[in-house]
């Protein structure tokens, strides 16, 4: 059966740029797929979408939708103006977890597009920083036995509202030359420990764990994570001299020269006569772009471990937050080190669930009630390396620090005189 097109002038206006658009696959559901609910669910779709280019107004509305012993995990959106475009009336989104390392086989992917065209309206996203599988368009009837199917071969609802939300880790260990820590498993285990809060909302707000593997942070956990791990080393960085003579062969010494030298932040860095390198690992910053550049050549050292960041966050009272260490860093080899791991998040989240205001982030607590009384509150010493400006490196030196004290007490005393 045939359906009356809704006109939209505005939105073929997106297809016209040079990148591909979502309204493009949008039109694709409702022209080229074969079950016309999903015809008629999407072209209402777009004719809401187009009425609310014209008037300048949002249509959507919240509500309460859940699947059965759930308290989240699914984003209700009714719309206000469901007597002009019934069939997209309700489009609730369910937010799924993904696997560690969003890991997927192509069989997996395509069962869950199976079910998702069963119930839904067949818009997916992957995965945005909220971390989950975004299914968008699914009815109030048919979010329960979307949710039982997928259930039933093994994927659990993600995090909504004040609860801890969806973790992150990137691929990591399994791909990636520059990874220092197990991500997988961190990720794994965080998870596991805290599904009862990712279910069940009743923290102040939300509270999102991400694991990057090394400070490349290809997370963004250090900005968009109240608990951030990132895996470092801090024994000297390893160097292939053969390689590195290879590279300036190929691009010249004047293009290592204005690349990597010059842009090292700490000029920890010298390229000698011979074509080697030279690295003053006591001042490196671990910025990683020499070993971005010189990948063959740079490596991270073999003392890995991991150093955790708390309270990053987007906009919400007080702006932009990143990660303040507060453990600059810890092994995670033994599985006691992953319990201390999980002992250390619980602390944090049982602290600020007490000491956090209603919709307050922990970052937004920390910079309210001060770094060291949330120390004091999670049991942990003071560091000169757990530095909460964001344009401070949080790796310092602390060769000497004692003397150095001593000096300092010492001029104290002398002027006080």
């Amino acid at each position: 059966m045939a359906i009356d097109k809704h006109i939209t002038p505005m939105l073929d206006q997106l297809e016209t740029g040079p990148w591909p658009s979502f309204v493009s696959g949008i039109k694709r559901l409702r022209d080229q797929h074969p079950d016309p609910r999903i015809n008629e669910m999407t072209n209402d779709l777009l004719g809401q979408l187009e009425h609310s280019y014209e008037t300048r107004k949002g249509y959507w509305k919240g509500g309460t939708v859940s699947v059965y012993r759930y308290g989240g995990g699914i984003i209700p959106r009714f719309s206000e103006a469901a007597q002009s475009f019934p069939h997209s009336k309700e489009f609730h989104t369910l937010r799924v977890q993904p696997p560690a390392g969003n890991h997927y086989t192509t069989a997996m992917l395509r069962q869950l597009a199976d079910s998702w065209e069963k119930y839904g309206s067949g818009l997916v996203t992957f995965h945005g920083q909220t971390g989950n599988i975004m299914f968008i368009g699914a009815s109030t009837e048919n979010t329960q036995p979307f949710f039982d199917e997928i259930n039933e071969y093994g994927w659990d609802l993600g995090g909504a509202g004040p609860c801890v939300r969806t973790a992150m880790s990137c691929i990591g260990s399994a791909r990636c030359e520059m990874s220092c820590t197990n991500e997988l498993k961190a990720h794994r285990l965080l998870v596991n420990n805290f599904v009862d809060d990712v279910h069940r909302p009743a923290l102040p707000y939300k509270f999102k764990f991400k694991v990057s593997g090394c400070p490349n942070d290809c997370q963004n956990a250090i900005e968009r994570s109240d608990f951030a791990i990132l895996g470092t080393w801090r024994d000297d960085m390893k160097v292939d001299q053969a390689e590195v003579q290879r590279y300036v062969a190929e691009q010249g010494r004047q293009y290592y020269i204005d690349n990597v030298i010059t842009r090292c932040p700490t000029q920890a860095l010298a390229l000698n006569d011979d074509d080697t390198l030279d690295i003053n690992n006591r001042d490196c910053v671990r910025c990683m772009h020499c070993l971005n550049v010189m990948p063959k050549a740079l490596h991270p050292g073999d003392d890995k471990g991991v150093t955790i960041l708390i309270g990053g966050k987007r906009t919400l009272k007080i702006g932009d937050l990143m990660g303040t260490v507060v453990v600059p860093f810890k092994k995670l080899e033994t599985e006691e080190d992953y319990e201390s791991l999980v002992e250390l998040a619980t602390t944090i989240i049982d602290f600020w669930a007490e000491n956090g205001l209603e919709h307050e982030r922990c970052g937004e607590m920390i910079e309210r009630i001060g770094l060291a009384t949330f120390l004091e509150g999670i049991g942990i010493e003071p560091d000169p390396n757990m530095l909460n400006h964001p344009r401070q490196s949080s790796y310092v030196r602390t060769d000497g620090w004692d003397e150095a004290a001593a000096e300092w007490f010492a001029r104290q005393a002398e002027t006080a005189r």
